[in-house]
């Protein structure tokens, strides 16, 4: 993913394996795929997430995958808010 970002002139600042929820700061940016119990935290700290939305065959899910296949997939950063309901509705 790193690798497709660079290649679409996409600025990443840094990397990280697991997101710290503590070092995300309001305005900052999160780029990734995340669960939308996650996301749902970024906007209440007013952090804007962008979910790498790709279409990814079942036989190839859960593999690394080079910048030229996401392209094929048709990888795109797309902006998410999630917001956390406490109503269940019938």
């Amino acid at each position: 993913a790193k690798e497709w970002a660079t290649e679409e002139g996409i600025a990443i600042d840094r990397v990280i394996e697991h997101l710290d929820l503590e070092q995300i700061k309001a305005g900052d940016k999160v780029l990734g795929s995340l669960p939308v119990n996650l996301v749902a935290e970024l906007t209440a700290k007013k952090v804007r997430y962008f979910h790498l939305s790709l279409n990814v065959p079942i036989e190839l899910r859960g593999q690394e995958i080079s910048a030229q296949l996401m392209r094929e997939f048709g990888a795109k950063l797309e902006e998410f808010q999630v917001f956390k309901s406490t109503h269940l509705n019938n």
